[in-house]
Formats: structure tokens, C-alpha cells, sequence
């Protein structure tokens, strides 16, 4: 089980604007105004809202533009109609550009123009207003517009973020930074905090070797700046611990988790420690340190007991990393006992609670029981598991994250290898077929293998020909992502090759046979088990090529009896609400 990442999702937020001070006082630049921006107020009495009516003369009069940002800010808050609020920052930022000035108001109108799309969804027609913000300032001409620059960089890439264009998104956090750098200096407190939004996105752009770059930055500036064990430096280690343990350097980042503890510790921020204690109980875990892990996990849980009561979300999932830890040292009875007290909570979730972590965490619970034999009750927490996101999309009373398709469809997924190995082959067909409805169109790994494991359940139906072309796509997908040599694309290879086989297509199966025997002989070596397999195949094949090349296809109960087609099973791994299966 993997440390679970406590970085939040990149996001859009609606600047401040107006005169009150208060408003500036936090020092994250990510996309609100920069601290030292404000609008100056006309000293002439406001307009009233008739007078700015589409039929009047309003861009006739330069102090419309700060009241009509006033009305756009003030709509915003009062959660009245966003269209309302648009039309507002519009305006304003006509009569800015119809009246220009020396200060920063024109880009700040639109920063709120952007941010009024993005709120409504519409993040393509956003980009262009804050491409136009960021045109419409040079940081040469002092602080105030080197810093409207840097924020309109930063909310261009939070709306990149938004789109899922991650390369987009860290180009335009770069092109800030540098601005940043440039009107302070590289050790400047407000650096460390762009650098470590920096460090989070390519966290979530999987580029863990910049991230890290990045985050060491972040902690040492603020060991400069700040006390030593300082709340700030905890935060930066616990980032770092993460970053360490996708690098596959678990012991850095069990040092980081630990300092960071200690500094929560001192801090007396007893919900931090045991999100911290949690997560140096995954790492121990991951290096079959069963009792620290146990022992770590067990400190975690009588803190959130503590502080977020008995029936909060975080205690049902350290209930389900008991249930996971206890079933790996083969202690069933103490597994299934955590598993149900993870299920009491999940079943009856506090109000507000993610449909997509009820779900996930029902996933995992189902697990563990098809791993302590209880298939029948691992079915009907899935199947409560998919109720849950079907209601989520319908606009339930919970919270919803908006990842509910690919959450589905690992579902779905999960219930098809169930399916299959107690085979219930037609109900694993259409399981996979779901699954694989929600994620085509992204070509990713996951797509691929889904489409091995559909191309199974047919050959086992006796649906050869749609298994072939199953096989066949899989095949396609796997070597763009893995390419030829990795395990998964060589198993669908030697799926494909039987299938042939079946099909009488025996030159097509030999081709892929004698491809698979080269990649395994420079891979494994030729005195290798796996190799002599491949061998074995081929050369029986080779002898019913020689013996008659039309003979009729080779019986599917041999087939199916063939150690080339296999469905193995892998649980849902704790990372981003994804469910990855092998072969």
C-alpha cells in the first residue's frame, strides 16, 4: 500500500478586489491577486447599478470600471447568478481598456473574467482572457505589474491544470516563478511557496525527479526563514517523503515522514501527526515491517478516534490497512474483523463525505474479504461500492470529485476479475466491457490489460473471433506504453498467438511465438522455465505446420487448458483512486 498523497487538486479561485487591506494578508501567490494590488477607489460617488444599464452611456465615465468590478466581486460572494457577475467584470474591463492607466486594473478585471468562466466550466474560453492579461502588463514597469503578471501566469496554469494539460500548466508555473525571482529574490518566502506549487504538479504530471528538485528548494528556503521543525518545514518533508517513496527510496522518505512528525508533534497538531503516523505505517508495510507498521497504524487510529470521532472517514481507512496488513501475515479472523468495522463506517459515511473515497474504500474492503473466502459478501460490497458512484452522478447529497468515470470503471473492472475466477464468465464479459466503455479514448496502460482480460472472457465463452480482436488492440496499446519487452505486452502477445492457434491461423501464432521466444531468450536466458514453455510451443506448433498446413483448428478444451492464457488478480492499489490488474 502506498503512502497516500495529501496534495490537493490544482484549482481556480476568484481574486480579491477592492481596498480592504485584509484581503492580501496570505502569501500564497497561486492565483489570487499579488498582496501589495489593490484598486484605488475614485473619489467621485459611486454610480448607481441603473445607471450602467446596456442602454446608458456607461463607458462614457472612467469610474464605472472600479464599480462594476465592485458589483462582479460582491455578486460573486453573495452567490447569486454567476452570468450576472460575468457580465459585471465584462464591462469593467471594457472601461479599464477604454480608459487606460498606469496601475494593474485592466489585467486584474480579467483575471476575474477568467475566473468567472472557470467557475461555470468554461475553461477553454478562459484562456484567451488571461493570455490577454498577461499581454497587458510589463514587469518593467514596476512591482504592481510584475506581480498582476505572475498571477495571471499562475491562474493560465491552474486553468491548463483544469484541462488535464499538465506540460501547459508547470510552462506557465515556470514563467512565474522566473517573474517572481526576478522582482524579489530566489530565496524569498513567496518563492518557496511557488516552488512547492511546482513541486505538487509534477507530482500529478508523474515527474518525480523535477518535483523533487523543486520541494528541496521549498525546504530550504524555509529552513532559512523559519524556526527549525517549523510547521512549514513539515509540510515540505511530508511532500518530500512522497516524492522519495515514488523514486522507490522508502527509507528518505520514512526519515522525511519522521522529522515531520516530530515537528507536528511540538506544534501540538494532533490530526497532522496521525495522517503523518498513518503514512509512516504504509512505508513500513511496503518493506514487510509488519509489527512497526501495525504499531504505527495503531497510534494513528487512537488519534483520529480522538479528534474526528469514531465514525469519521480517516478511522475506516486505517480499519481497512489493518484489514490489508492482517491478511498478508495470514491472520484472517483479525483481517475480516477490521474489514467489518471498515464497512459499519463506509455504510453509513458523515455528511459531505466523497462518494469517490466511500467507493474506493469499499473496494479495498471487498478484498479482503475475497481474499479471507468470502466471495459472496466481496460481491455485494462491490456492487454497493457502484451503487454509490451511480448515485453520486445523479446529483446525490454527497460530495462528488468529479474522477467518478475512472473510479466506475476500476469498479467495474474489479468485478469482472471476480467474475472470472469463479467462472461466471458472461457477467466478467460485460463487467469488462463497462470498464472499458469509460476509459477508451484514453489509450492508457490500464485500458490495455482491461482489453486482455475481456479478450479472456470471450475465449472462455467461445467467442474466439472477438477475443482476437481484443487481443489484438491490447497488444497495440501495451507495446506504446510499455513497449515489447515488458511482462503484460508479452503476455498478450502469447494470448493473441493461442487464439490464432484456435482459430487455425497457425502461421499468424508461430510469427508471434518465435517473437516472444527472442524477447524472453535475451530478457530470461535460455535455461529459463518461462523460456523452455515458449519452446515447447512453438515446437508444436511447428510440427502441425509441417504436418498438414490446413489442418482444422486445435480443440478449445486444450486451449483453454493452456498456461498462455491466465488471468491473474491484483487488488485496488492506494494511489489516486486508480485499480491496475496484471496478467
Amino acid at each position: 500500500m502506498g503512502m497516500e498523497t495529501q496534495t490537493p487538486h490544482l484549482h481556480i479561485q476568484v481574486p480579491p478586489i477592492g481596498n480592504d487591506d485584509t484581503q492580501h494578508q496570505n502569501n500564497n501567490f497561486k492565483t489570487m491577486t499579488p498582496p501589495c494590488l489593490k484598486l484605488i477607489s475614485s473619489p467621485s460617488p459611486s454610480p448607481s447599478p441603473q445607471s450602467l444599464e446596456p442602454n446608458r452611456t456607461w463607458l462614457d465615465n472612467p469610474d464605472h470600471g472600479p464599480y462594476l468590478l465592485k458589483l462582479a466581486r460582491d455578486t460573486i460572494i453573495s452567490s447569486e447568478n454567476p452570468t450576472k457577475a460575468l457580465d459585471y467584470a465584462v464591462r469593467a474591463a471594457k472601461s479599464f481598456e477604454r480608459f487606460p492607466s498606469t496601475g494593474v486594473e485592466l489585467p486584474m478585471s480579467l483575471h476575474v473574467v477568467a475566473a468567472i468562466h472557470c467557475r461555470l466550466g468554461q475553461f477553454d474560453v478562459a484562456i484567451p482572457v488571461l493570455e490577454r492579461s498577461i499581454e497587458a502588463v510589463e514587469p518593467g514597469n514596476g512591482l504592481d505589474h510584475a506581480l498582476a503578471k505572475y498571477s495571471g501566469y499562475m491562474q493560465l496554469g491552474d486553468t491548463y491544470s483544469m484541462l488535464g494539460q499538465l506540460d501547459q500548466s508547470i510552462s506557465c508555473y515556470e514563467a512565474g516563478l522566473m517573474i517572481q525571482i526576478n522582482a524579489f529574490t530566489d530565496s524569498d518566502p513567496r518563492v518557496a511557496e511557488t516552488c512547492r506549487y511546482l513541486a505538487e504538479a509534477h507530482v500529478q504530471a508523474m515527474q518525480f525527479e523535477k518535483a523533487k528538485k523543486y520541494c528541496k528548494k521549498t525546504l530550504d528556503i524555509h529552513k532559512q526563514h523559519s524556526p527549525p521543525a517549523s510547521p512549514q518545514e513539515a509540510t515540505d518533508r511530508r511532500l518530500m517523503a512522497l516524492i522519495c517513496e515514488a523514486l522507490g527510496d522508502s527509507e528518505s522518505a520514512l526519515e522525511h515522514l519522521v522529522l515531520a512528525s516530530m515537528a507536528m508533534i511540538a506544534h501540538g497538531h494532533d490530526a497532522e501527526v496521525a495522517a503523518i503516523d498513518a503514512s509512516i505505517g504504509d512505508i513500513y508495510a511496503s518493506l514487510c515491517r509488519f509489527d512497526e507498521a501495525i504499531f504505527a497504524y495503531q497510534k494513528a487510529l487512537t488519534i483520529f478516534n480522538s479528534t474526528k470521532g469514531e465514525s469519521h472517514l480517516s478511522v475506516a481507512s486505517l480499519f481497512v490497512r489493518l484489514a490489508e496488513l492482517y491478511n498478508r501475515t495470514g491472520k484472517s479472523r483479525e483481517a475480516k474483523s477490521y474489514a467489518d468495522n471498515a464497512l459499519r463506517i463506509y455504510l453509513k459515511p458523515q455528511v459531505g463525505a466523497s462518494y469517490e473515497e466511500i467507493s474506493s474504500g469499499l473496494v479495498e474492503i471487498s478484498a479482503v474479504y475475497e481474499a479471507t473466502n468470502e466471495p459472496e459478501e466481496a460481491f455485494k460490497v462491490l456492487q454497493r461500492a457502484t451503487t454509490i458512484l451511480e448515485q453520486g452522478g445523479r446529483g446525490g447529497g454527497g460530495r462528488r470529485s468529479g474522477s467518478g468515470s475512472g473510479a466506475m470503471a476500476g469498479i467495474e473492472a474489479q468485478m469482472g476479475v471476480m467474475f472470472y475466477m469463479v467462472g461466471k464468465y458472461g457477467e466478467a464479459r460485460k463487467a469488462f466491457e463497462g470498464a472499458i466503455g469509460k476509459l477508451r479514448g484514453t489509450k492508457s496502460a490500464m485500458f490495455g490489460v482491461l482489453l486482455n482480460q475481456m479478450g479472456l472472457a470471450c475465449i472462455q465463452l467461445y467467442k474466439i473471433g472477438e477475443a482476437v480482436r481484443l487481443f489484438q488492440e491490447a497488444k497495440v496499446v501495451l507495446e506504446e506504453h510499455y513497449g515489447v519487452y515488458h511482462s503484460d505486452t508479452l503476455a498478450v502477445s502469447s494470448n493473441l498467438a493461442a487464439a490464432y492457434d484456435a482459430m487455425g491461423r497457425v502461421e499468424e501464432a508461430i510469427e508471434i511465438l518465435e517473437e516472444i521466444l527472442k524477447v524472453r531468450e535475451e530478457m530470461l536466458g535460455t535455461a529459463n522455465p518461462e523460456v523452455d514453455e515458449e519452446k515447447r510451443r512453438l515446437e508444436e506448433l511447428l510440427k502441425e505446420a509441417g504436418r498438414a498446413r490446413n489442418k482444422k483448428a486445435k480443440s478449445l478444451q486444450i486451449l483453454l487448458g493452456s498456461n498462455s492464457l491466465r488471468m491473474k488478480k491484483e487488488v485496488a492499489k492506494r494511489w489516486t483512486g486508480g485499480f491496475s490488474f496484471r496478467l
